[in-house]
């Protein structure tokens, strides 16, 4: 007993992950695929972020290529498009939070207060859908809805507003891009509040109904509670990745009358990285993107900490 009691803590960790692997092998093989993407396809890749450090020259490669330490940094903060990109990516960003992350709250809450089967399912199906087209076509889709002879465009004339092609009118082009974005995700995205609801114990409703609660008081006092943990865990995650706006929907619906209120940090990124080949400023400009999301997602979880009893870490 002696002895167990003085042996070293990192030891007795070592041989109990060792015994868990031996009593769970088919466990962790499982996982092995898993851990195997991750990397191969995150983890080892990172090592070229140090040509942000370079002048890189694909030629000479990595190694070879010369140091320049923060020049490229300096260049990009110092350059006249650093303002509108971050921006745009903070105004898109805070948009989608805004408009976005609410709707598969509300619509996973309302269809839970549907007591038709039938009517839920095929609710649910028809949400799901857009989700599993891909993303060209639902782009190509709002190109064609907001030209000037499309379907939208046709409403809004009907409102009153001139015949446009909505998408060449960069103050439009934010306010469709979400569009687009909550269209496509969020019925996919309700399927984890459904779950959540679901975890949420029955007595609650009856003890609140005896208590004389209707039906917006029970959402108010015993849904959004219930569901509250699942709500925080995603909001932090999704602050972790603010500052990355998918740039392929970026690219597949601006045009350079539009990149005044669409152009962010990742459509730049792409279009001087792959189309001008500048790769050691576009990994500067994609680094920075990186840390600015880490800080975010840091500031976010040590906030909700001191304020709940939910966090990543």
């Amino acid at each position: 007993m002696i002895a167990t009691a003085g042996r070293n803590p990192a030891k007795r960790r070592r041989t109990g992950y060792i015994s868990n692997i031996i009593h769970n092998p088919m466990l962790y093989l499982m996982a092995l695929p898993v851990i195997a993407y991750y990397i191969i396809f995150h983890y080892l890749p990172m090592y070229g972020i140090v040509i942000a450090f370079k002048d890189y020259v694909p030629a000479r490669g990595v190694l070879e290529s010369n140091w320049v330490g923060l020049k490229h940094f300096e260049s990009f903060f110092s350059s006249t498009y650093f303002p509108r990109l971050l921006r745009n990516t903070l105004s898109i960003n805070l948009k989608e939070l805004l408009f976005s992350f609410p709707v598969p709250i509300l619509f996973a809450i309302l269809l839970n207060e549907v007591r038709s089967t039938k009517f839920r399912r095929i609710s649910q199906s028809i949400t799901y859908m857009p989700h599993f087209v891909s993303t060209v076509v639902i782009c190509g889709l709002l190109v064609d809805f907001t030209k000037s002879t499309g379907v939208i465009t046709n409403i809004f004339v009907a409102l009153g507003m001139p015949r446009i092609n909505m998408l060449s009118v960069p103050e439009y082009f934010q306010g469709i891009f979400i569009g687009g974005i909550v269209w496509q995700s969020f019925g996919w995205d309700s399927i984890i509040y459904f779950a959540a609801l679901t975890g949420i114990d029955p007595a609650l409703y009856d003890a609140a109904r005896v208590d004389g609660a209707g039906r917006f008081r029970q959402t108010l006092h015993v849904t959004l509670p219930g569901i509250a943990p699942t709500i925080v865990i995603l909001m932090l995650l999704r602050i972790g990745s603010m500052m990355s706006v998918s740039w392929d929907r970026i690219v597949l619906l601006y045009n350079p009358l539009t990149y005044e209120t669409a152009d962010v940090l990742s459509s730049y990124v792409y279009r001087i990285g792959l189309t001008k080949m500048q790769y050691s400023f576009a990994t500067a400009v994609s680094l920075f993107n990186s840390g600015i999301n880490i800080l975010l997602l840091i500031g976010a979880n040590t906030i909700s900490k001191r304020v709940s009893e939910n966090s990543l870490w």
